[in-house]
């Protein structure tokens, strides 16, 4: 396995973390290989180690690319902080996709918690004004492929995860940012295909928050699959003893989710 690190916004401390499969001439079918991009939640209070480490080893041994994206949390993750970073990871991903093993047009962003609402203001985000105001999204090159929702924070309205949304806002959020990190009301035709998870039970991120995301693309006919568990609290990363969260059902959303996204980026364990 190789490691390699890089800052995606000099002005923060921000970095992300790459663990990749190395060349084996024994599989020339493997010299390149899709990518996930891993943003933990933590509600921008905090960046969950639970989520972090424990999936990326789990999509690594599923032959994938990995990295893990610390990004800006607490009264650094206002004026677009952590989208910003995750446009930049995404584009720094496919800028060296020769060098580190990766097909440039199947990465796919993961997110947990405050992080699914990272990685879904990237995938509906990603070409919106106010992005492009503040960087340089290359022409789109910044798009992700596909995104992972995990118990997600998608809405800033009734619903919301208020210390998610008043970090993300800088305070308490205005009606224009709560227009802009509504994010049921940002997808579009250009939204990548979506993978959702939550449990009914959730009494942290409301349930409502994938709810209405996965109304929203279903409505512009965006793919996705979407899981709903009756069983289980918030936060439960991998489902398994190692997090701390044992629940063999809602761990099933694992397999599923690695099989969607190999049928999506045609790649067979």
């Amino acid at each position: 396995m190789k490691t390699v690190t890089f800052s995606p916004n000099p002005n923060s401390a921000a970095r992300a973390a790459g663990f990749l499969h190395e060349p084996n001439g024994e599989m020339p079918d493997r010299a390149k290989r899709p990518c996930v991009v891993i943003c933990p939640g933590g509600g921008y209070a905090m960046l969950s180690e639970r989520e972090t480490a424990p999936p990326a080893a789990a999509f690594f041994a599923k032959g994938y690319q990995v990295f893990v994206l610390y990004y800006s949390i607490r009264e650094n993750a206002k004026n677009l902080q952590p989208l910003i970073e995750l446009s930049n990871t995404v584009l720094t991903i496919r800028e060296n996709s020769a060098e580190w093993g990766i097909v440039p047009n199947k990465i796919a962003v993961c997110g947990f918690s405050a992080g699914g609402h990272v990685a879904a203001c990237l995938g509906t985000l990603w070409d919106s004004p106010e992005l492009k105001a503040k960087t340089d999204t290359q022409e789109g090159g910044n798009r992700p492929d596909a995104m992972i929702l995990c118990y997600p924070v998608l809405t800033a309205g009734e619903f919301t995860h208020s210390e998610s949304a008043a970090f993300v806002c800088g305070g308490e959020p205005t009606a224009e940012q709560v227009g802009l990190f509504s994010l049921e009301n940002q997808v579009s035709m250009k939204t990548p295909p979506a993978f959702l998870w939550h449990t009914f039970e959730d009494d942290c991120v409301p349930l409502e928050n994938t709810l209405f995301f996965a109304a929203a693309l279903r409505r512009f006919r965006i793919p996705f699959e979407y899981h709903v568990f009756q069983k289980g609290g918030h936060g439960l990363s991998m489902c398994s003893e190692e997090v701390g969260t044992p629940n063999p059902h809602c761990a099933e959303w694992f397999p599923l989710c690695t099989q969607w996204l190999g049928d999506l980026f045609e790649f067979k364990e």
